[in-house]
């Protein structure tokens, strides 16, 4: 997942970071984390025009995701105590929501829309958050929240018109399933605060997207004949290859670690880069249209969320 994005696609820190140390270094990692989780959208509609099937795609992804998370997790747990049983409910929950349903959500929403609208879509992920936080915790929401939060959805529904005039009514249907694919990840990131301060991040990440992949696999095995999986075009087996390598597990690598040398608000700052560069590899590799409304919108909603996470918690 897409990265999951989406930064929104980040888990939270661990620790602040040191925004003096290495702030360099942080904030290349930062970019080209957000630019590798962009290209997820890319390769998966790339990966549709070879006629494979949702449940499909998103099972290879995991299948040659599965080694690399495991590994994580193994790592990470060295020397460390065992989970114990409320541990291992909450890996189990935010693997499902957080990962599963989440990835699953929007690899079926990217059928029906274009690559660019889906990220700008996730990228409303930090109001989402925000949204949860007040009804489950009741976290004050300021003006400037709801500022960023205005300007960000006119700019996704700016976009939206668009899409409907180009797609057709099918464009509504996708979405929807890429917004709530958002509201799982955001789940996420409300109810993995207390398992981050227990396990660490690396170690949440690694268990919590085990369990993903395995519920992905499981998905397919119960809904899809077993041959199917060996049916597919080559050339989508490559592109899941480079979607679970390139576009999952390096690039949530790649921002823990910018994390651990600038900190988790500035590395979300970076990964505004994201839906820029969602576009213009969706107008290179995909044919996609950049119009004006698509430009108009895009700056819309990364004004709002600029807005959103700077001032609205002064």
């Amino acid at each position: 997942m897409s990265a999951p994005s989406h930064l929104t696609t980040a888990p939270p820190a661990q620790a602040p970071g040191r925004p003096g140390a290495g702030l360099g270094t942080g904030l290349f990692l930062a970019v080209a984390g957000a630019i590798a989780f962009s290209g997820k959208a890319i390769i998966v509609k790339l990966a549709y025009r070879w006629g494979v099937d949702a449940v499909t795609l998103i099972m290879l992804r995991m299948l040659f995701a599965l080694p690399f998370f495991a590994l994580m997790a193994w790592w990470a747990s060295r020397g460390k105590p065992p989970l114990n049983g409320g541990q291992w409910l909450g890996v189990l929950g935010l693997g499902l929501t957080g990962y599963y349903l989440a990835s699953f959500l929007d690899f079926v929403g990217l059928q029906y829309i274009t690559a660019s609208f889906e990220r700008l879509i996730l990228y409303l992920n930090p109001t989402l958050v925000l949204f949860l936080a007040w009804l489950l915790h009741r976290r004050p929401v300021t003006r400037g929240h709801l500022a960023g939060v205005a300007l960000s959805y006119a700019g996704v529904l700016l976009v939206f018109g668009h899409e409907v005039g180009l797609l057709g009514p099918q464009a509504a249907w996708g979405a929807l399933l890429v917004f709530l694919s958002a509201v799982s990840y955001a789940f996420y990131f409300v109810h993995s605060a207390q398992l981050v301060q227990q396990l660490g991040s690396l170690r949440l990440v690694g268990l919590a997207t085990t369990v993903a992949c395995v519920c992905c696999i499981v998905q397919f095995l119960l809904l899809r004949p077993v041959g199917v999986a060996f049916a597919v075009a080559p050339q989508v087996l490559w592109l899941s290859v480079l979607n679970a390598t390139l576009c999952t597990v390096v690039p949530v690598l790649l921002v823990m670690m910018a994390i651990e040398r600038i900190g988790p608000a500035l590395a979300a700052q970076t990964g505004m880069v994201g839906p820029i560069s969602t576009i213009l590899l969706g107008v290179w590799l995909l044919g996609e249209p950049f119009t004006v409304w698509v430009a108009a919108g895009t700056l819309l909603v990364i004004a709002g969320i600029f807005v959103f996470t700077r001032i609205g918690g002064r």
